[in-house]
């Protein structure tokens, strides 16, 4: 992120992004709710990764720096909040789930950004009051700061697929297994198979909006089964992997 961009604000809008799009670093003077309705969004800041399929949407605060790219033929919803509205009370970026109501009212509101009608404000009402009931999601990817987690990490970026346990890649890095586990605790605020699940998670998703069958992804991820990967996927996601349009169940 050495060039950071300015953009004054956050507007609503609705665009169709090619897959592999992406923006360099910039900001926002508003917060932006920010929607992909088909393929998958990610967005990366000097703290980590989050990453959205169509059951979910992206929370960016004012002044967030960061990095959007989509994945897949992405149809990008955007809400823009000025500063001073912030449903939620956070100050970082999130992953919130999308029912079908607040996808609805999320493709409402973004399909004509130039009116200005008192229904519509209404309309903005009621999105906002369904947000602030939005569970949110645990799939964020935190980023780690101390070399020698840092080495660990990087090198399950490059092979999710490795199962290694901590004290052998701690041995291939130069640090102890407890070491480790005290960083992976205090710097990334989960446990290392906690960790290692979140990664694959999110290059699971990248690679089931680029098309790739559940089985294949589950394999490259690291995964024993596709069995495997379909559970977890469905208790992180809230459904299977091959659910076809998730933004309209359940």
């Amino acid at each position: 992120m050495s060039y950071i961009r300015h953009t004054p604000r956050a507007s609503t809008a609705v665009r169709r992004l090619p897959p592999g799009f992406g923006v360099g670093a910039h900001h926002h003077d508003d917060h932006q709710i920010v929607y992909a309705g088909r393929g998958v969004l990610s967005v990366t800041t000097d703290a980590g990764s989050w990453i959205a399929p169509a059951t979910s949407a992206l929370w960016i605060p004012a002044g967030t720096v960061h990095e959007p790219r989509a994945w897949g033929e992405t149809d990008l919803h955007t809400v823009g909040l000025p500063a001073t509205v912030n449903p939620l009370g956070l100050d970082r970026p999130a992953v919130l789930t999308v029912g079908p109501l607040l996808r609805e009212l999320i493709l409402e509101y973004t399909r004509d950004p130039t009116d200005a009608s008192p229904e519509r404000r209404r309309l903005l009402r009621v999105l906002l009051d369904r947000l602030r009931h939005s569970p949110q999601r645990p799939i964020h990817l935190p980023t780690a700061r101390d070399p020698r987690l840092a080495a660990v990490c990087a090198l399950l970026f490059e092979d999710p697929t490795d199962r290694r346990t901590l004290a052998a890649l701690g041995t291939a890095v130069g640090a102890s297994e407890r070491t480790l586990a005290r960083l992976f605790r205090a710097e990334l605020g989960m446990t290392f198979p906690q960790w290692r699940t979140q990664l694959r998670l999110h290059r699971a998703l990248l690679l089931l909006a680029e098309g790739m069958p559940v089985t294949a992804v589950a394999h490259r991820c690291g995964w024993a089964s596709a069995s495997a990967f379909i559970d977890v996927f469905r208790r992180t996601l809230g459904h299977t992997p091959g659910a076809r349009n998730p933004g309209n169940s359940g």
